[in-house]
């Protein structure tokens, strides 16, 4: 088996060869192995996401040319023992295709904590693109419901909500304007989220943040979710790294 898979559409979107790591654990001759592979092949960018408490992994990383890119921290919130529904928030609605303009451009300015931003290789431009394709594709997918919140009668923020299997609601995406973030916008979003997750059935709720984004975790956190894994995404560039590992 490979030891790294292809990653087709992020290697079309950013226009360089992407793959990711498929070993959960490695050593660092296995992880050498890889990297070695990955060079001949032409891959420019190789991901590895490792569990956080893997200490012999990140140490393989490290060795073999990769960069600590982001801390992948992922909440849940059950919803067969909580509170219950709230009251309707009536400044939140069902996003259409008319919010499209305004919340492209909040999505090309918000995630700036984002591993795609922070990696320094990828173009500032195509990292904004992705957030707007990624809000996009909600809206016209059948999978979930896309949120907006409203101030003044103008579309202020957005929530990604998708229905997985076994009973799992996740949050996607969610953004406010700078403009309204002591409005208490985002806490409106990921309470209607979590109404939407109840009324279709759903047993949990998961949502994925980054480590340095103190603001998004006490949001969650304050909604009821807690910590539930820690991950570490390590990126490698050859061009980081400067040489192939031996």
């Amino acid at each position: 088996m490979q030891p790294f898979e292809a990653l087709p559409w992020d290697s079309a979107f950013f226009g360089v060869r992407i793959a990711r790591v498929r070993m959960e654990n490695a050593t660092p001759s296995q992880l050498s192995q890889a990297v070695l592979e990955a060079d001949r092949t032409g891959i420019a960018c190789l991901y590895w996401l490792i569990d956080s408490a893997d200490v012999h992994s990140s140490t393989a990383a490290e060795r073999c040319g990769f960069r600590l890119i982001d801390i992948r921290v992922t909440l849940e919130h059950s919803l067969d023992s909580d509170a219950g529904p709230r009251p309707p928030h009536e400044f939140v609605r069902a996003m259409t295709a008319k919010d499209l303009p305004a919340l492209a451009a909040l999505a090309r300015s918000s995630h700036r904590d984002s591993r795609f931003f922070c990696d320094g290789n990828f173009a500032a431009e195509r990292c904004e693109a992705l957030y707007e394709e990624w809000l996009r594709k909600s809206l016209a997918e059948g999978s979930g419901k896309a949120l907006v919140a409203e101030k003044d009668g103008n579309p202020a923020g957005y929530c990604t909500c998708d229905l997985r299997e076994g009973g799992i609601g996740s949050i996607g995406l969610i953004a406010v304007d700078p403009r309204w973030r002591r409005a208490s916008l985002g806490k409106a979003l990921v309470e209607t989220a979590l109404t939407f997750f109840r009324s279709s059935g759903m047993r949990s709720a998961t949502v994925v943040t980054q480590g340095r984004n103190i603001a998004s975790q006490r949001l969650y956190q304050r909604s009821g979710f807690v910590t539930k894994s820690m991950q570490l995404w390590y990126h490698r560039w050859p061009s980081d790294a400067g040489t192939s590992s031996q």
